[in-house]
C-alpha cells in the first residue's frame, strides 16, 4: 500500500485502496449446475432455479401458460430474458407463494433477474439499468382502528 505524499496524489488516483474497489461478481451455482435466487414483490415470494436448456418454464409444477393465464403476466416474466437476449436458452423452475397473480409475476421477474446475474455476472449491468434487480418495496398499508380501511374514514353525519 502506497502512502500519500500530497493531496494531489489522492485526486490522481495513485493510491490503490482495496476497500474502495468495485465488488467482483462471480458465478454462483449449486451442485446440479443451477443458479438459484429468491424474488419478492408485495406479499409474494418466488424461488427461482435456472439451468441451460430449451426455454421450458415450470411454475409450481404447472406450465407458465396455465399458471399465468393472462398474457401481460407472461410478458412480465419474459422481460429479463428479452433484455439479456437469452430467450429459450434456460430452463426455469419456479415455486411461488403468497399474494396475488400480479405480485407473484413481479416476484418471479425479480428472482429470475437475480438468478441470471448469478449464472452470468456480465448481465448485471443491463438488468440493473432496467431496474429488474431492485426489490419493489411497496406493500399494502395496514388498516387502522377507527377507520373503515387504511385511510378511508366512516361517513360523517352532522345529525
Amino acid at each position: 500500500m502506497a502512502t500519500l505524499q500530497s493531496l494531489s496524489d489522492l485526486t490522481r488516483g495513485n493510491v490503490e485502496n482495496p476497500e474502495n474497489a468495485a465488488p467482483v461478481h462471480v458465478q454462483k451455482l449449486d451442485a446440479q449446475g443451477r443458479a438459484y435466487a429468491t424474488g419478492k414483490r408485495k406479499d409474494a415470494v418466488a424461488r427461482v432455479w435456472i439451468k441451460p436448456g430449451n426455454g421450458t418454464v415450470v411454475v409450481n409444477g404447472r406450465s407458465v401458460e396455465t399458471y399465468f393465464a393472462r398474457p401481460v403476466l407472461r410478458m412480465i416474466l419474459r422481460q429479463p430474458l428479452q433484455i439479456a437476449n437469452r430467450v429459450d436458452q434456460y430452463d426455469i423452475t419456479v415455486t411461488v407463494h403468497g399474494g396475488g397473480l400480479s405480485g407473484q409475476a413481479g416476484a418471479v421477474r425479480h428472482g429470475l433477474s437475480k438468478a441470471l446475474t448469478y449464472y452470468e455476472p456480465e448481465l448485471r449491468t443491463p438488468l440493473k439499468r432496467e431496474g429488474f434487480l431492485t426489490r419493489d418495496s411497496r406493500v399494502v398499508e395496514r388498516k387502522k382502528y377507527g377507520r373503515k380501511k387504511a385511510r378511508r374514514s366512516f361517513q360523517f353525519s352532522k345529525r
